[in-house]
């Protein structure tokens, strides 16, 4: 399955006539396919952009000048050239390195997501409003099996609130994304929404979970590390401060074989604590009952129910940009007054 978008490298000698050649006449025999001008052009680069008949689209760029090699590498002195693309990559570049658009020259990488955002602004103006959002979805948003999947879930989900407007659900996550604390991580995060052909919306919804705790975090002040790789050879979602944190979402109960959502709430804490949590049991769990509607939430606030793994903190966030939630076991982070405590 391919995943998010990356850029191949190739530090091969490219003109017009091999890109003809060895990129679009391959291309065009198996879809059908235009080489067009870029919308905008890396400077010290020349570059083209790829229009298959299915939709599928590439971009590519190349220069004969030498140029400062990415991750510090030292410059051999030859050309560079980059493609980018949600289409069968050609033979001739199977063999090249991938590069995040971090990780490309700046302007490579600048030009490839003024070329993506344009696109998604013809494509859906409605998700391109929220630029923030966009730009850090965009690997996803363009990569060759999550594309209509990502869109659908932004468009007919609200990213995981129900009975929220999608509009609001959406700048709720692109006012968050616009402070630029996940910048570094967004490979890691993004790639999390999934680039699968077959939309799953609660595993989608789950992966927005995340989201949701940083800005938490966020908003209480905490400084925190995503997806923390453990000697014990699990992965757990946050290190804050030195305390390592696991988010889970509850299925609603109209979702799943538990009757209420409070039945909901223990079932999870119970599977949770089956796994990663036995190894690392001071792990704080956040069980996040952001896909519970009013009336399933009032239930578990109101009866508060005990979870199989202590600390734990039950709570539900809203496009407003309120939480509310309970303690299981206390809770060894300060999270201020940013929570609505129902204790």
């Amino acid at each position: 399955m391919a995943g998010p978008l990356r850029f191949r490298r190739s530090r091969e000698h490219w003109g017009t006539d091999r890109v003809r050649r060895e990129l679009l006449e391959p291309l065009d025999e198996r879809f059908g396919a235009t080489l067009t001008d870029p919308w905008f052009t890396p400077e010290g680069y020349e570059a083209r952009r790829l229009e298959m008949d299915n939709g599928d689209f590439a971009l590519f760029c190349w220069t004969h000048s030498n140029r400062t090699a990415p991750d510090g590498e030292s410059p051999d002195g030859g050309p560079d050239a980059y493609w980018l693309g949600n289409t069968e990559t050609p033979e001739t570049l199977w063999r090249t390195d991938k590069y995040t658009f971090d990780e490309a020259p700046p302007e490579v990488g600048a030009w490839a997501e003024s070329e993506l955002f344009a696109r998604l602004e013809v494509e859906e103006p409605w998700l391109a409003r929220h630029e923030h959002l966009s730009r850090f979805f965009l690997p996803v948003l363009f990569s060759k099996d999550g594309r209509e999947t990502t869109r659908e879930f932004f468009a007919d989900h609200a990213a995981g609130f129900p009975d929220a407007d999608r509009d609001d659900a959406l700048a709720y996550y692109d006012a968050f994304l616009a402070t630029g604390v996940l910048d570094e991580y967004r490979y890691t995060m993004a790639a999390k929404l999934g680039t699968s052909e077959g939309g799953d919306w609660f595993r989608m919804a789950a992966t927005m979970s995340e989201f949701t705790v940083a800005k938490l975090l966020t908003d209480a002040d905490l400084d925190f590390v995503p997806e923390v790789q453990l000697d014990s050879g699990h992965a757990l979602d946050f290190r804050v401060d030195g305390q390592l944190v696991e988010v889970t979402r509850p299925r609603p109960p109209t979702r799943r074989r538990a009757d209420t959502a409070v039945a909901a709430v223990r079932q999870t804490g119970k599977s949770k604590n089956d796994g990663q949590l036995r190894e690392h049991p001071n792990t704080l769990l956040l069980v996040d009952c952001s896909s519970f509607r009013d009336d399933e939430w009032r239930r578990v606030a109101g009866e508060r129910p005990q979870v199989a793994h202590r600390p734990t903190i039950v709570f539900r966030a809203r496009p407003d940009g309120s939480f509310e939630g309970y303690r299981v076991g206390g809770c060894p982070l300060d999270l201020g007054t940013v929570i609505d405590w129902q204790d």
